[in-house]
């Protein structure tokens, strides 16, 4: 496929999510579900493997939204459930989400979530059936699946074209609306600055939306471009990068800063390791005052290669 083909195919899967193509649909995801119930002693063990399954199905087999997708265009995404507390059929976990994309005409894989979420409660009775109905509140299991689907999804999205994840975005708050609508955890506006709300806002918000522009900028334009060039494609990666001093300034709070430190900082580290002396001072002062905790870490991009 050359490039502008490839193009030309990000903006077609990008249109479909919009319209609302009705011709033949697949799955958007290729996840991996892991249920991590090493702190829950004394108990049968077999739910948290009943639980695991019933998960992964309803990833795998769910239809999201109506964008066509091939197999081998499926996103790569993992969630992994840390279970604190099982007892009466309730589930206490801590939820590690991550997506991750490949870069154009290379075998590198681009991490686009490394999050974790501690606020994930539901009740599940072994066998019970996970229903996919988007615009209902089945159960807060399924309404947080289908929030961090169309979370991926837009983050993807986002990846290829501008704005592209828009759509998704607006599935993501009607996920929102109905969890708010119950007492569950992890929903609520204002009660922290990471949880489900949060990060909705983060990406609708006209206040963060130069991130997303950033976050394009970064992709589609910096890391999809090493191929043709990695001098220019790095320079086109650090103007990206230098919107974010002024969204840092106005929002420091924002749930966008820690979601973008675990998914981007090893690589922007690795990006930046043949870089002039220029680039690397001017890159790791200005990660350096957005993670001012990380600077052991961040000192790895002055280093000599």
């Amino acid at each position: 496929m050359t490039y502008k083909e490839d193009m030309k195919h990000c903006l077609i899967l990008w249109f479909l999510a919009l319209v609302g193509c009705t011709t033949a649909w697949s799955q958007e995801l290729n996840c991996r579900v892991v249920i991590n119930s090493d702190k829950i002693q004394g108990t049968n063990k077999e739910v948290f493997n009943t639980l695991q399954t019933a998960i992964t199905e309803y990833m795998n087999n769910t239809q999201f939204s109506s964008v066509q997708l091939s197999p081998i265009e499926r996103i790569e995404c993992t969630l992994q459930f840390i279970v604190s507390e099982y007892a009466d059929n309730r589930f206490s976990c801590t939820l590690q989400i991550q997506s991750r994309r490949p870069v154009y005409n290379s075998s590198y894989t681009t991490t686009l979530i490394n999050f974790q979420d501690e606020e994930v409660e539901f009740d599940y009775q072994e066998y019970d059936p996970l229903v996919f109905s988007p615009n209902n509140y089945e159960n807060n299991l399924t309404c947080v699946l289908n929030f961090y689907a169309y979370l991926i999804l837009g983050i993807d999205f986002d990846s290829f074209t501008l704005y592209g994840g828009d759509a998704f975005f607006e599935m993501a708050r009607n996920m929102v609306s109905l969890g708010q609508s119950t007492q569950e955890k992890g929903w609520q506006a204002f009660d922290n600055n990471r949880n489900r709300s949060a990060m909705l806002s983060a990406f609708v918000e006209p206040t963060t939306k130069s991130f997303r522009e950033m976050w394009y900028q970064y992709h589609r334009k910096g890391l999809d471009e090493m191929v043709l060039g990695v001098t220019k494609a790095r320079s086109t990666i650090t103007a990206a990068l230098q919107t974010l001093p002024a969204l840092y300034s106005n929002v420091p709070t924002s749930v966008l800063f820690p979601m973008f430190k675990e998914a981007k900082m090893d690589e922007i580290i690795n990006i930046y390791s043949k870089a002039s002396a220029t680039e690397k001072s001017d890159i790791y002062d200005l990660m350096l005052n957005m993670y001012p905790a990380d600077g052991t870490r961040l000192e790895k991009i002055k280093e000599e290669n």
